[in-house]
This record gives structure tokens, C-alpha cells and sequence, in this order.
């Protein structure tokens, strides 16, 4: 048993709770117990446990949240990350193309390693990666990515995806790194059968993820989806990013990229958009009717200079909206925690300094990222029966000194050391060190991964 006393709690559940004192419990099977103010009334010693067996975590002059949630991302570009610094998103995707074609096991295993070892140390317990480069005599991706989450030990939601729309074909990439679409789809098939895991405490779930309009093909869309559902799956692909992204559907298919995915299946309360920057009433409309999620990556799109997303229009209609770090290629920081300030400060350069609340930008990270993954019922809230996925976070120091409300104190002031971190109970941050992999061999075998990844584009 797990007792953490002494903090602040906010517990992101449907009320909006918070204890300026208060407390959590853990048991040992990874689950919450108990959440209240003071201190908790399980003494060391207690009948129901073993002596000695209970760990007692002073959180005196931190902040208690559930762990954060990130709900985009493409670890695999870790190797990739500070080029085609001033393009846009199809120059950029362009660019980087050729060099994601050098990809394989050996590289998306360290990226993957660094990428979730980096996000723990900012307070993330649960991760996607979208995945969509899949080159030929690459080797096995996906077993080297779930080996490397199992590593770090974080909640993985590997999405398996996929290209088929090569440029010959009027798509945006070039031929030699898409796949069939019968590959493709037998493909992700398997990689449901290999790693899906339904249970309620499962550390790995996969989803099925074609890769945008102008990279698959209406045929790998439709059929996705009636993949994914027959499996059981959840649906995820990136949508409305850009202003090309939009011209590209208004030429090929002549309807905005929310009328083409509804028209494709892509809509419903088993599907995650990520980005939806461009997006209409109407197209919001049916979001929130379908109950189609969206995934919102402030720092992204503000690197790529695609626009900011109309995230507060997105909750008032009651569209699902998380957080995503988005790959590390377009986004060079990759730190959730700090993508919590950049949703209130995106929030409100687009509608004014009302548009967003620091509570609300840590529900997003929180509760709108479970929404996002289906797993409302699991994650995403300090709730006694919900695995104990949680992040301490110290604000004693002298960066947060001054600011009296913890949570403002997390979202906008510096970031937060994370004094804990826990998955399902177990330490995988503690005193700002990961505990589950070593830093200093992520970062080599990361370093590594990128020389060898650029070696093959110069030869």
C-alpha cells in the first residue's frame, strides 16, 4: 500500500474536487482506494496489511493530479528532430520523408525508449504513438516499440499506421515508402492480434491509424474502419491540420476533411482526430453528435504555423479534447506537462484571456485524454476504483514561489519537477529520475539511432 498525504490534491473527477490537505491511497494491486483531506486513516500496521508493508509519500509542497495523458505523438522522429526548421507541413513531410525511409527496428525501439522516458519525466503515465513509415526490410517496428514501453513502464497506445497514396498517385509521399493497401491492412490486423490487450488494466491497446487524406487512400480509410470495429479497436488519423490539408480535400474529393471522413466511417465515439485546426461549424456539430474526439497539439501547430485550433468552440459543443506532444521532429520540447500552459495560452491568443482556465487545461491533459483513448472508466482521474496512474508534482521551489493556487501554480508557472510518478501503483519517476530505464543509456542509444539514421541519407 501507497499512502500520499500532506499536498494539494486535485482530483479531475466530474465535480472538480481538490483537498488543499488531502490524501490518496493505493493498494497493492494498483488501484485507488481512498481520496480525502488530511490524512489518511490507515495507520502502519494495520490489519489489513502486512507490517511494514505500507509506504507513506510526504507530498508536503506539492500538487497531486492523476498522470497526464498524451494522445498524439511519433516517437520514431526523436531521431529526426531540429531539421527543415522554417517549412510548413508539406515542405516539412517533404523533407523528412526520405530520411524516415532509412527507419528500423534498431532505431524506432531508441526513440521510442527516449520519447516515453522523456514524457514520464514530464509527468505523462499514459502515451499513443502514431506510427505510419513502414519501410520495406525495416524489421519487426511494432514489437520493438511495445518492448521499449514495457522498458520504461507507461501506459502505450501504439497506433499501428499506414500510407498507400504514394505521389505517383497524386499523394504526398514518395512511392518507395508506402505499402499495398491489402499489406497494410493485413498488417495492422496482425499487430491487433499480436498486442492488443482489452483489460481493464491493460499496459498496451492498438489502434488502427491510416495516416492523413493526402497519404492513404479512400479505400485503406473506409476499410481501416471496418477493420478496426470488427477487432474491437479504437480509430485514429490526423484531420483538419493545415489550409493545404484542406485545399487538397476540396480538389480530390470535393468536400471539406470532416465531410470526407464521415463519408469515409471516421466518425463515432471509437474515433480520435489529432490536430482539427481547421474546422467549420458544422464539422464541429457532427464531432459532437458523433462523439469523435480530438486530439489538440498547441506547440505543433505553432511550430509548423498551421493555426490554432478552436478548442474552446470544440468543449462547448461537447467534442471529447486531449493533449498531444505531437512527433518530436515538429515539435522539439516534447514535454506534456508544458503543453498545459500552451493549450491555455493558444486558447486565448484565438479568444481572449477567458477562453481557457488552468483547470480546464489540466482536464484536457487528464480526463480529455482518457476520454480521447476510451479509457474515461480506467485512467484520467484520482477516483477510488481507478488505477492508481498519478503524478506528484513539487511546487515548493523557487520558480512557483508566490503563486497560491496550485494548479495555476502547475499550468502557468515553470516546469514542475514531478517528485512521483506511478503507473498502476508502480514508481517510474521518483525525485525527478526515471526509475524504470537509465536516462543516460536512453540518451546513447538515441544519439546512436540519429547518426545512424543520417548516415543512410548521405550515402
Amino acid at each position: 500500500m501507497i499512502i500520499i498525504e500532506g499536498g494539494a490534491v486535485a482530483t479531475v473527477d466530474a465535480e472538480g474536487t481538490e483537498h488543499a490537505d488531502g490524501h490518496v491511497v493505493i493498494a497493492d494491486d494498483g488501484r485507488i482506494v481512498a481520496v480525502g483531506t488530511g490524512r489518511a486513516d490507515v495507520p502502519d500496521g494495520d490489519e489489513r496489511q502486512p507490517a511494514g508493508s505500507v509506504r507513506r509519500v510526504d507530498a508536503t509542497g506539492c500538487l497531486v493530479t492523476p498522470g497526464l495523458v498524451n494522445t498524439h505523438h511519433h516517437l520514431y522522429q526523436w531521431a529526426t528532430r531540429g531539421l527543415a526548421q522554417q517549412d510548413h507541413l508539406f515542405g516539412w513531410l517533404t523533407a523528412l520523408y526520405p530520411v524516415w525511409a532509412g527507419l528500423d527496428a534498431d532505431v524506432v525501439a531508441a526513440t521510442t525508449g527516449a520519447g516515453l522516458g522523456w514524457l514520464a519525466l514530464s509527468g505523462c503515465t499514459t502515451s499513443t504513438d502514431h506510427h505510419y513509415v513502414h519501410p520495406s526490410g525495416g524489421g519487426d517496428l511494432m514489437a520493438a516499440q511495445v518492448e521499449a514501453a514495457h522498458e520504461v513502464g507507461l501506459r502505450f497506445h501504439p497506433c499501428r499506421g499506414s500510407m498507400d497514396l504514394g505521389a505517383s498517385a497524386g499523394g504526398l509521399p514518395p512511392d518507395h515508402i508506402v505499402e499495398k493497401t491489402d499489406a497494410a491492412l493485413a498488417a495492422t490486423a496482425e499487430a491487433v492480434e499480436r498486442f492488443h490487450d482489452p483489460a481493464p488494466d491493460a499496459m498496451v491497446r492498438i489502434a488502427v491509424a491510416p495516416c492523413s487524406p493526402f497519404s492513404v487512400t479512400s479505400t485503406l480509410m473506409s476499410e481501416a474502419a471496418t477493420l478496426a470495429r470488427s477487432m474491437g479497436v479504437r480509430l485514429h488519423t490526423h484531420l483538419a491540420e493545415t489550409v493545404e490539408e484542406r485545399a487538397y480535400c476540396f480538389q480530390t474529393h470535393g468536400c471539406t476533411p470532416g465531410e470526407y471522413a464521415e463519408r469515409l466511417g471516421w466518425l463515432g465515439d471509437d474515433v480520435w482526430l489529432a490536430h482539427g485546426v481547421h474546422l467549420d461549424d458544422a464539422t464541429i456539430a457532427r464531432f459532437a453528435a458523433t462523439g469523435t474526439a480530438v486530439a489538440h497539439c498547441p506547440s505543433s501547430n505553432a511550430r509548423l504555423g498551421t493555426g490554432i485550433a478552436p478548442v474552446r468552440d470544440l468543449l462547448d459543443a461537447g467534442v471529447p479534447v486531449g493533449l498531444g506532444v505531437d512527433g518530436a521532429a515538429s515539435q522539439e520540447t516534447n514535454q506534456l506537462g508544458a503543453e498545459l500552459r500552451q493549450a491555455v495560452y493558444a486558447a486565448r491568443l484565438r479568444g481572449g484571456p477567458a477562453a481557457m482556465t488552468a483547470r480546464e487545461a489540466l482536464t484536457l491533459g487528464t480526463m480529455g485524454g482518457a476520454r480521447c483513448l476510451g479509457r474515461a472508466g480506467e485512467i484520467g482521474s484520482l477516483e477510488v476504483g481507478k488505477l492508481a496512474d498519478l503524478a506528484v508534482w513539487r511546487l515548493d521551489g523557487l520558480g512557483h514561489a508566490g503563486i497560491d493556487d496550485p494548479v495555476a501554480a502547475l499550468v502557468l508557472g515553470p516546469p514542475a519537477p514531478v517528485e512521483l510518478l506511478l503507473v498502476g501503483g508502480r514508481p517510474v519517476v521518483e525525485r525527478g529520475e526515471l526509475r524504470t530505464a537509465d536516462e543516460r543509456d536512453l540518451t546513447r542509444r538515441t544519439r546512436r539511432a540519429h547518426h545512424a539514421l543520417m548516415r543512410k541519407v548521405l550515402l
